[in-house]
């Protein structure tokens, strides 16, 4: 593979959200140091590919421990690199440490032969091969947890990973990198590419590489689906999403908007999974609105390293300037706001929790993302409104259903097209459960079984007696 970009590429820099002070300059690699890094992979998977599985499964269990006896420092390097309060920074880096134990736990199980027997006189089974190296371009809103949901399955699975992580958490790529170096995993079966995302195309262009997994926008979706397409490459993508939050005329109102004030503000409002169009039934309207914006007030913003803070900053200066360009458009599109609607007057990148109604259906706050701590609510006359509501979107990553009937609120969560729904609860990632969406939200699975199947050669073995 001939790399052409320029081996001078400008530095990385991170920046702490909370004060707008530079913390860290990283120097991108060459186009030199890119090619020795796939080459160094490369030769690592062939002996990876053939290391025991049982092998494989107690490293992967070590960096749980590493994950476990490392937590608050990590936790600390979240919460500068991109604003995440310390408690849900430290709640993250112990998720990672439940994926490596589920992976290192389950990949026996998930990756033993399937013995079909369909066949007289004959041998058919289905082995779980490793496919080879996997790029996996993450984004910042999670820097650790997106890392180590796709780091988990492939390297216990056999696979080389390669991580090019968002730019502005590039301490956080090189510490995750050094969590499976402690762990003992053999040199370069782990490593991260400081690279732009100019570069994706020419890595994912490289023979060496199999496969690419990203979770990002919808744009850098088609990108990075558009390149691995014309190299006949496999892609999981879990982009965007605008998840309705469905309340019925039969719901328990205060705690549907304990959990609600939750689900819209979880780190900071900058999650793909964060409840953003909230459809409530005109019945209860008036008195969810009441209430779901006292939660929403009582939250408290501010530095993020102090543990009672709730939200903190948003991540960078201009993805601020971007939501609030949505809700100034929301607004001039006849959006009332009942709470927030302004940058705070404070040094740092600081967007308040924000209360919208009277929402236009086609206003940002209702047709597009909003990656930030922005609820639109939304009335709704009965359940068939609601679902139409829910579904006129072009994304469908999740939803959630809030109702005291639970055979009400399961048929509802099957006719919500989105790659999980949840009864009475916010939407979120479990190991053991399989992870993705529909529509433009993207394809293919993370997580469970699934996601450890996405990147291996599911390959058939036929052994015919000939007697």
């Amino acid at each position: 593979m001939l790399w052409s970009y320029s081996s001078s590429c400008p530095p990385m820099e991170s920046v702490n959200p909370a004060t707008a002070e530079s913390i860290a300059s990283y120097d991108a690699l060459s186009a030199e140091e890119v090619d020795t890094a796939i080459a160094d992979a490369s030769a690592a998977y062939e002996e990876w590919r053939d290391v025991d599985l049982t092998d494989r499964q107690q490293l992967l269990d070590d960096a749980a421990d590493v994950l476990r006896e490392n937590k608050h420092r990590y936790a600390e390097t979240i919460t500068e690199e991109m604003g995440k309060p310390i408690s849900q920074a430290i709640a993250e880096v112990e998720k990672c440490t439940w994926g490596c134990e589920f992976y290192a736990e389950r990949a026996n199980e998930y990756l033993q032969d399937e013995h079909v027997g369909a066949v007289s006189h004959a041998k058919t089974y289905v082995r779980y091969d490793s496919l080879g190296l996997v790029l996996a371009v993450m984004p910042w809103n999670y820097p650790f947890w997106q890392a180590f949901r796709f780091a988990a399955p492939n390297l216990v699975a056999g696979n080389v990973g390669l991580l090019k992580h968002a730019s502005n958490v590039s301490g956080c790529a090189l510490v995750i990198e050094e969590v499976f170096e402690k762990a003992g995993f053999p040199e370069n079966t782990f490593q991260s590419l400081l690279i732009g995302s100019s570069k994706v195309d020419q890595v994912i262009e490289d023979d060496r590489v199999a496969a690419v997994t990203l979770t990002g926008s919808e744009y850098a979706g088609r990108a990075v689906a558009e390149t691995a397409g014309r190299e006949l490459k496999k892609t999981v993508l879990e982009l965007g999403g605008s998840d309705p939050f469905v309340v019925l005329d039969d719901a328990d109102i205060e705690r549907t908007c304990k959990v609600a004030a939750k689900a819209r503000n979880q780190n900071s409002g900058q999650s793909c999974i964060a409840a953003k169009r909230f459809i409530v039934h005109e019945d209860v309207y008036d008195e969810f609105v009441d209430a779901f914006t006292a939660k929403i007030e009582s939250l408290t913003v501010g530095n993020p390293i102090d543990e009672e803070t709730d939200i903190g900053p948003q991540a960078r200066e201009d993805l601020m300037e971007e939501l609030h360009e949505q809700v100034q458009a929301s607004v001039d599109a006849g959006a009332k706001v009942l709470a927030g609607g302004e940058p705070l007057d404070r040094e740092g990148y600081f967007y308040p929790p924000t209360v919208l109604t009277d929402v236009p259906q086609t206003c940002p706050a209702a047709a597009e993302e909003t990656f930030g701590p922005v609820a639109a609510v939304i009335p709704v006359s009965d359940e068939e409104e609601a679902i139409e509501v829910a579904n006129d979107s072009p994304y469908g990553l999740g939803g959630s259903v809030w109702t005291t009937d639970l055979d009400r609120g399961e048929c509802l969560a099957g006719r919500i097209e989105a790659g999980c729904v949840f009864v009475n609860e916010l939407v979120k990632s479990d190991p053991r459960l399989p992870f993705g969406g529909v529509k433009d939200s993207g394809y293919g699975r993370e997580l469970g079984r699934d996601g450890i199947h996405e990147f291996v050669n599911k390959k058939t073995v036929w052994v015919q007696d000939t007697e």
